[in-house]
């Protein structure tokens, strides 16, 4: 095959496919211009899980970010579409909408009561992960000491089954992610994590929490952060390469995509929120320079797992009907 036709190839495979993508990474505030969700659109991409909040901030300002989130979305009916359900996103599909739920990045936002995950619930949320990067009251995160799930996260995990969510074990410790898999009865998530086999980094998995996570019936999610991928400059043949990895140690059913995509937002100045919580982020894993693979590239990661050998079931799986699999179920 030449490489014209497996261009072409890969581009009729990716419009034809549900295109998922199960986070994104712009600082959630509510100065963010959502007009950039364009570029998603733009990139043919069906869905996105967009955070609203992560344990840096105050969990009032998830909650703020939700009712500015939520009211821009509902606004703009004619191409975005919040989904409650699966079946939405089939929806949002057909009439050439994006559609939009929510994720919260670690359990601060839930200032100690159970009762707020169905509250984020009702207003959208559709993943969570207990901890980002540093410990809290459900659990421990990667970059701190490696304590495991609090009872109060095994709440949380009862609820987070019962109410219809994603319980997602990003950014967290081994023994917390490890025992959040055996704890919980529904599928269990790394909804953005890397596999540290292939890039050395703090933030990324082992074998190990791949193999338990397949085992719970969850999937990865490839982060396309380049700081997590290997290169501060990365491209879609590095993207597909963790993909690749991914699909031989957890198999085609569970492996995703969620690329971590940020653009500025408004005059929120990231850097001084890095530099007043300098412990969640430390500089012996991060430089403070890494670029993202973006979601215009997408197609061109297919191109790169068909070079590699996968059938286009596989690819079908990892660009989205894995991720919509499980919302099934779980939502």
């Amino acid at each position: 095959m030449t490489k014209q036709d497996l261009k072409q190839q890969a581009h009729a495979l990716y419009t034809d496919a549900l295109i998922w993508d199960g986070h994104s990474g712009f600082m959630p505030d509510p100065a963010a211009d959502l007009n950039n969700l364009q570029r998603w659109r733009d990139a043919g991409v069906h869905y996105l899980s967009v955070d609203v909040g992560f344990d840096v901030l105050p969990w009032e300002q998830t909650v703020r970010n939700l009712a500015v989130f939520r009211h821009w979305i509902l606004d703009h009916s004619d191409d975005y579409l919040l989904v409650s359900e699966a079946q939405d996103i089939l929806s949002a599909r057909a009439t050439g909408k994006l559609g939009i739920s929510f994720d919260i990045e670690g359990m601060n936002a839930l200032d100690g009561r159970v009762e707020m995950v169905e509250f984020y619930h009702h207003l959208g949320v559709r993943q969570m992960l207990f901890a980002y990067n540093r410990n809290n009251l459900a659990g421990g995160g990667c970059h701190d000491q490696d304590i495991g799930l609090t009872s109060f996260g095994r709440e949380v995990i009862d609820e987070m089954n019962r109410v219809g969510m994603f319980v997602d074990v990003s950014h967290c410790s081994y023994r917390t992610s490890m025992e959040a898999m055996e704890y919980s009865k529904k599928p269990v998530i790394f909804s953005h994590s890397n596999p540290v086999a292939v890039t050395q980094h703090g933030r990324n998995i082992s074998d190990e929490q791949i193999r338990a996570c397949v085992n719970t019936g969850g999937l990865i999610g490839v982060n396309g952060i380049g700081e997590f991928l290997g290169s501060h400059n990365p491209d879609a043949a590095l993207f597909a390469r963790h993909v690749d990895y991914l699909l031989r140690v957890a198999g085609p059913r569970h492996v995703g995509i969620a690329l971590d995509f940020a653009f500025p937002v408004g005059n929120v100045s990231t850097e001084e929120i890095l530099a007043a919580h300098p412990e969640y982020w430390p500089e012996s894993e991060y430089s403070g320079s890494s670029g993202y693979v973006t979601p215009a590239i997408l197609n061109e990661i297919v191109v790169h797992l068909l070079q590699l050998g996968h059938s286009e079931k596989t690819i079908r799986g990892v660009l989205g009907e894995n991720f919509y699999r499980l919302a099934k179920e779980i939502w």
